[in-house]
């Protein structure tokens, strides 16, 4: 209901836009001003009506559906407060990521140890920060912009820090699907800078196969953790062997 109420102001504020007044709607569509005016009020319209006050502005229904969709909030970040909220609740923060993944109720409930009653709960939270629209029959759409991003050194970067600490760098990425490498040698400033370059890019071509892969079962889709790092850096064991800046020749 809450979509369909926001739909109709859509519809309100584009007939403001092309300077279509309730009379004049009433007038072209041989109906009583009064009954325009309750129609909008109730915010109750058939299929066939919506269709008949879009072509008044020369529209099609599909041009309405993406002036509504483009005229929603998409965030692009939580705040501070909200990620605190997310970490504080395993649960909660597994619904999340879920949910970013694009794994539907069934498969969130299917695949982890959660119950109806937990997730449905958890998806109204998210459905409350905005993240989501929770829809009816527990169906989920996405709220979040397409370069959403996690707060930087915020509650959850710092928590997933801890875990690639803690676990992810611990294996010796000998199995299925792992792989390690790391190189280390004296660059100038210009290779470093074309190496970020292309870290970007790997970045961004990562995003578009998640994106590519959302449509497939969640039986054929892995968690990754895919890491890129790069930084000034030199073994410790070779620090005191390092002679003083003043002393090098």
């Amino acid at each position: 209901m809450a979509q369909t109420e926001a739909l109709i102001d859509t519809l309100k504020q584009a007939l403001k836009t092309h300077h279509l007044t309730y009379a004049e709607v009433a007038r072209r569509l041989e109906m009583s001003e009064a009954n325009v005016k309750r129609m909008f009020a109730a915010k109750r319209f058939t299929l066939e009506r919506l269709e008949e006050v879009c072509q008044l502005m020369q529209m099609e229904l599909c041009d309405l559906f993406q002036i509504y969709e483009e005229s929603r909030t998409r965030i692009t970040q939580l705040t501070l407060e909200q990620e605190q909220e997310l970490v504080s609740d395993e649960k909660l923060l597994l619904v999340a990521v879920s949910v970013r993944n694009r794994l539907s109720f069934d498969d969130i409930i299917n695949n982890f140890q959660i119950s109806q009653t937990e997730c449905i709960r958890h998806l109204a939270k998210l459905d409350k920060l905005k993240i989501i629209d929770l829809l009816p029959n527990n169906r989920i759409k996405l709220r979040i912009d397409e370069n959403f991003r996690w707060l930087a050194n915020g509650p959850i970067e710092t928590y997933y820090e801890k875990q690639i600490q803690a676990q992810f760098l611990k294996s010796r990425f000998k199995g299925e699907l792992e792989q390690r490498l790391f190189l280390f040698g004296l660059l100038g400033d210009a290779s470093v800078q074309i190496l970020m370059n292309k870290m970007k890019i790997l970045a961004r071509e990562f995003t578009e196969m998640h994106r590519q892969d959302i449509n497939l079962p969640f039986n054929k889709r892995h968690n990754i953790g895919f890491m890129l790092a790069l930084r000034p850096w030199e073994l410790e064991a070779f620090r005191p062997l390092q002679r003083a800046k003043k002393e090098k020749v």
